[in-house]
């Protein structure tokens, strides 16, 4: 729930002006999930129609495995070179002819009319025949025999380097073993998933795109195919890398591990496609580090600044990771895949170099373009003497009208019974009635001083 909460607030945050509200954001999550289902639905059945054809593909890395472990054992300095085609084939003639008499085996290896493999079928008869034998007798042994002296030097030469004479010591591991009835049906079900996930990688990276970021316009739509097309390019990259040089390393490494251990390597088919395609998937997805890294770029999440900052960060963060995603324990396996995702890490930096170098570039032309507005300043003071007599005054009055609880006026200034005007308290009255004696006006000599208020006045 919070992966979501932080997707959404990532598409928010690309698209400021198209803001949903958070149902319709699950409803678009709806939507890309069931597209992402039908296209894998429709390519898997397209690719089933292939198993068999898919199978033999990743069960190449168990015969380059197969291939290497023998060359290595073949010898090098021996009369007669040995490829491990011609070994593998003279292992199943001699294993053919083993319980034939004498005459029989003669005339078998007159049948088969090659002098060069009835040469090295012989040497795997007398080699496994010789590496029963304790190591102080098997030079005596050799020396008895009646054969010519390359076939001699040719023994003693494959007794040194040991190859396996076995006929069915690889039998299990190439044809390996289901334990249950369904699993080679399941099998080819999850190598058509795979296989439909690789082909339709560009489609599902696109509704995954439009999901983060809704709302693109028509410069950023022509932008999203080729930024597809290069995250398609990665994926491959990967999973390319992973099956042709790591995975074939990693099989490898157990597969002599186990047999100095004097482990059997039978290998079960279902455990080996499940590691096999796990080992490709997550090398194809973790090639994409750059697309990742840069769609963040482009929201602004991450910079240059950042990004070389904290680089020693990232490389651990690198290391831990393929420590993660790796099937396998081992360091070499780890080291395989966390040093290609720090050389992309990397050319990320230099891309967010260019991108932050372009940014900058665009704001100058447009600076130089359209510069900004002069910035309005105030008119300078005036040396002119203000010639009015009663500005001062009039100054100071508004100044003290202005301050906190004084508006001029007060209860001590009113006084009406002492300014009501005699002719207005005057009653009307008839002409006959007679007039009362005239009001008495106060003598401004004779007041009393607290009849006066501050200023002096009445």
């Amino acid at each position: 729930m919070n992966i979501l909460k932080k997707i959404i607030h990532l598409r928010e945050h690309s698209h400021p002006d198209h803001e949903k509200p958070f149902l319709e954001h699950l409803e678009d999550l709806r939507t890309m999930i069931f597209r992402i289902v039908v296209t894998l639905v429709i390519s898997m059945i397209a690719c089933f129609a292939f198993n068999n054809k898919l199978m033999d593909f990743f069960r190449q890395p168990v015969e380059q495995v197969l291939l290497t472990q023998t060359k290595a054992t073949l010898p090098t300095d021996a009369p007669r070179p040995v490829t491990v085609a011609t070994w593998e084939q003279a292992r199943k003639v001699e294993h053919a002819a083993m319980n034939l008499t004498a005459d029989q085996r003669t005339l078998f290896y007159q049948s088969l009319n090659d002098e060069e493999l009835e040469f090295h079928v012989k040497s795997v008869s007398i080699t496994r025949a010789a590496s029963k034998l304790p190591p102080a007798k098997r030079d005596p042994f050799i020396d008895s025999l009646t054969e010519n002296k390359d076939f001699k030097l040719q023994v003693k030469a494959l007794l040194r380097t040991k190859p396996n004479t076995d006929s069915d010591a690889q039998g299990n591991l190439k044809m390996m073993s289901a334990l249950k009835p369904t699993e080679g049906f399941m099998l080819s079900m999850k190598l058509s998933f795979v296989a439909g996930i690789v082909v339709s990688f560009p489609l599902l990276l696109m509704y995954i795109l439009q999901f983060v970021l809704p709302g693109l316009h028509n410069t950023e739509k022509r932008v999203l195919w080729p930024a597809m097309a290069v995250g398609f390019g990665l994926f491959l990259s990967g999973a390319t890398f992973a099956y042709s040089l790591v995975l074939p390393r990693a099989l490898l490494f157990f597969y002599q591990w186990s047999g100095d251990m004097g482990i059997s390597n039978d290998w079960r088919i279902g455990e080996y496609i499940s590691f096999a395609t796990q080992f490709t998937l997550l090398f194809g997805v973790a090639f994409e580090l750059p697309v990742v890294v840069m769609v963040f770029v482009k929201l602004g999440l991450l910079g240059y600044e950042t990004m070389s900052r904290t680089r020693s960060y990232a490389i651990v963060a690198i290391f831990v990771a393929a420590a993660i995603l790796t099937p396998t324990p081992d360091i070499p396996t780890q080291c395989l895949m966390a040093a290609p995702m720090i050389v992309l890490y990397e050319i990320c930096i230099w891309l967010a170099w260019f991108e932050r170098r372009k940014n900058r570039r665009l704001e100058e032309d447009e600076a130089r373009t359209n510069p900004p507005p002069p910035i309005p300043q105030d008119d300078p003071p005036t040396d002119t003497p203000n010639t009015d007599p009663w500005a001062d005054y009039n100054s100071q009055s508004d100044l003290h009208a202005h301050e906190a609880g004084d508006d001029g006026w007060t209860e001590e200034y009113h006084h009406p019974e002492q300014y009501e005007s005699p002719i207005a308290a005057a009653p009307t009255s008839s002409p006959d009635a007679v007039p009362d004696a005239a009001p008495q006006v106060p003598d401004p000599d004779t007041t009393k001083p607290h009849d006066k208020d501050p200023n002096g006045t009445c």
